[in-house]
């Protein structure tokens, strides 16, 4: 198990080349500390986990690891059905370079079609969401259970079936907190 920088985890998911609808992600309250914890996962790119924080109200901090190589049926249940509605999450690919002004016409015009087919359809708020997201090329979108005020049953029971790189990813982040002082509030 390799522990990086966050930011490279999610370049791991943007990289991978699975279906992009096939994310789903859940998330919640760090037990026992300041933070996030984050779980991406997908059938054929496996699960990835993130710990992160807000340094200040500009910048995130956080590390992150690959745990599991697939999703098996044990894994793939702590994380909200394929199917789920409630909520939606997706990842941006930071292009390295602008797109040209004809790409950038190309893509606003793929989602204002989207916008006008949604509003003469009856649909529902996450369909738009995903045919958006397939409209700009996301490369990873999907159902989402995340909890910002508390810690979802999942994530506690993916923390104890992941407990090594809970441990070690914990240990990480708390370096992390006390190199930026986060946790001493203002002097």
């Amino acid at each position: 198990m390799r522990i990086r920088e966050w930011q490279d985890i999610l370049q791991d998911v943007v990289d991978r080349s699975v279906d992009p609808e096939g994310w789903r992600a859940a998330g919640g309250q760090r037990a026992g500390g300041v933070g996030e914890d984050l779980y991406l996962g997908h059938p054929k790119a496996g699960l990835f986990h993130l710990k992160t924080y807000a340094k200040n109200p500009y910048q995130v901090r956080g590390v992150g690891t690959h745990v599991a190589r697939k999703l098996d049926d044990e894994i793939g249940s702590y994380l909200p059905e394929k199917e789920s509605r409630e909520g939606r999450f997706a990842v941006r690919n930071t292009e390295e370079k602008r797109p040209d002004e004809k790409e950038m016409e190309a893509r606003a015009k793929r989602v204002e079609e989207t916008i006008k087919a949604h509003a003469d359809a009856p649909t529902s708020g996450a369909d738009l969401f995903d045919d958006v997201m397939e409209a700009l090329e996301s490369p990873a979108f999907g159902p989402m259970e995340f909890d910002g005020y508390d810690r979802p049953d999942p994530i506690s029971d993916l923390a104890e079936t992941f407990e090594e790189e809970e441990k070690l990813l914990n240990e990480e982040l708390d370096d992390l907190i006390d190199e930026d002082e986060v946790g001493r509030g203002f002097q």
